[in-house]
């Protein structure tokens, strides 16, 4: 994954590095609270909701219209959700009322805006609030459900204290907006078997702070990913789903990621969240409906009641 991840690193980069662009971010706190409204309308099962993230779209962060268009796909394929990057809203800081009423024309639930960036915070591991204020405050008037954050690893007890710390401090700005802080991995979390991930559930107020399982990173770290989803699915509200065969990324369904394992936990526990594909490959390719459409397809298929 390391191509495609330069590649979204160097598209969010453009957004929080510059001068105007974190000022045009900051002015978003002047718009109003918002609190967004749960669910989808396209549940699969009794609990669990099906979605997509928009990476796997050639989105221009400039031009709305291709944002839109995605979401026109993600619909039309079947999903009730989608999730998307910062950098996709940025075009709209000055329209945001008007943008809302563009998502909600699609009938998708607006599952939540993620903060990915190429570097993070030197003491506390996650994007700075400086950063993330203005984005939960937009992403709220957007209608938004979560505030999605990516981080860098946290190596030892005192970072992954600061780390956690901090998620609880996001946490709790971002509730009084009504969004749910998630936080996402990424693979060094689940190494030497898991020792970040599983420091950071502890660590972290359950009241503030949920996790977005990146079961696909977490799985070619060899982790056994139907105990970790059995050990923790209380504290998940949503999961992304993707799949390997050899180490390389393949449509969902395609590989040899246990999801079929995976679905039939949650369905055991009766979890409540949303199931969401995410198709981002190696080589920066957005190939769109070509994988969204099979992986929709095997995520219908093990999560049907």
């Amino acid at each position: 994954m390391k191509k495609s991840t330069l590649s979204r690193r160097d598209l969010l980069y453009s957004l929080a590095a510059t001068g105007a662009s974190v000022a045009s971010l900051k002015a978003l706190a002047l718009v109003p609270e918002v609190n967004p409204q749960a669910g989808g309308s396209n549940s699969v099962s009794r609990h669990i909701s099906l979605g997509a993230q928009t990476n796997a779209w050639p989105i221009d962060p400039n031009r709305f219209d291709s944002f839109t268009a995605a979401l026109g796909e993600v619909r039309d394929t079947g999903y009730a959700g989608f999730e998307t990057g910062f950098a996709n809203l940025r075009s709209q800081s000055n329209s945001l009322p008007q943008a809302r009423k563009q998502i909600e024309a699609t009938g998708l639930s607006f599952i939540g805006v993620h903060i990915f960036l190429p570097e993070y915070d030197a003491t506390t591991k996650i994007a700075p609030r400086q950063l993330y204020e203005p984005v939960a405050q937009a992403g709220a008037a957007l209608g938004a459900e979560r505030l999605i954050f990516s981080g860098s690893p946290a190596v030892n007890e005192d970072e992954i204290k600061r780390k956690a710390t901090a998620l609880n401090h996001a946490g709790e700005f971002a509730g009084k907006l009504g969004l749910k802080v998630a936080y996402h991995n990424h693979w060094p979390e689940f190494e030497n078997n898991g020792k970040e991930i599983e420091a950071l559930y502890a660590a972290t107020d359950p009241r503030l702070v949920w996790f977005l399982l990146d079961a696909g990173h977490a799985y070619r770290t060899g982790v056994d990913l139907p105990d970790f989803v059995r050990r923790h699915y209380q504290r998940l509200t949503a999961i992304h789903f993707r799949d390997y065969r050899n180490q390389v990324q393949v449509p969902l369904g395609q590989g040899t990621l246990p999801l079929a394992e995976i679905a039939a936990v949650l369905k055991k526990a009766n979890w409540t969240g949303w199931a969401m594909n995410e198709e981002e490959r190696e080589d920066g390719s957005k190939q769109g409906l070509a994988v969204i459409r099979p992986a929709f397809q095997a995520l219908k298929g093990v999560f049907s009641a």
